[in-house]
């Protein structure tokens, strides 16, 4: 691909750790990643790479050499593990793609898209600022504005709601397809087919 090096891709979703709060709408990320990792035939390790603060796959996906990851740390500060990994796999913010959830995008909205601001979104933030560039490649799951006079913080911690699961399944499987897309046939090519 002429827009990107020669190194591996380092895809990072973005989530909490622990039981808690793993089926919750600010774990779409580490959802994706899960899967991607089924994809791979792999499983999540802690690594030297990230200095033990994230658990890692390395492999094969779409036929590219990529290393997942999802930081140990809490979402505010999920920037320091991705940066230590893109720079033990030399890979330039330009070839990290990070999947997160996305309040300003109606459930099931899937967009794609290079740089761009943090919208508020501490995960994006820490990023940006360990990145030091905000040149990094997006995935942003939507999971909607909350109903009422719900606090976004609260809301993106609680569970997908039962309507909302039916569809899960499906919705996570697309923005899996829509990574591998992003890697093998560019951002153009992958916004053209996925961005909703």
């Amino acid at each position: 691909m002429a827009e990107l090096g020669d190194g591996r891709f380092v895809i990072a979703g973005l989530g909490n750790p622990g039981p808690k709060y793993e089926r919750t709408r600010h774990n779409a990320g580490f959802m994706v990643a899960d899967l991607l990792a089924e994809r791979m035939r792999g499983s999540f390790k802690v690594h030297k790479a990230s200095g033990g603060r994230a658990e890692i796959v390395e492999g094969r996906l779409a036929g590219l050499s990529v290393v997942l990851a999802k930081p140990l740390s809490y979402m505010n500060e999920s920037g320091g593990p991705i940066h230590s990994v893109a720079r033990f796999y030399k890979a330039p913010p330009e070839q990290v793609i990070v999947v997160h959830d996305e309040l300003d995008l109606p459930y099931g909205g899937l967009r794609l898209k290079r740089g761009g601001g943090d919208g508020g979104h501490n995960g994006l933030k820490s990023t940006t600022s360990a990145l030091g560039s905000k040149e990094y490649l997006r995935v942003r799951f939507g999971i909607g504005r909350p109903p009422g006079r719900q606090d976004p913080a609260d809301y993106v911690l609680k569970e997908f709601a039962a309507v909302e699961r039916k569809e899960l399944e499906f919705l996570i499987d697309r923005c899996a397809d829509a990574v591998e897309a992003l890697m093998t046939q560019g951002l153009e090519a992958a916004q053209n087919t996925f961005n909703t």
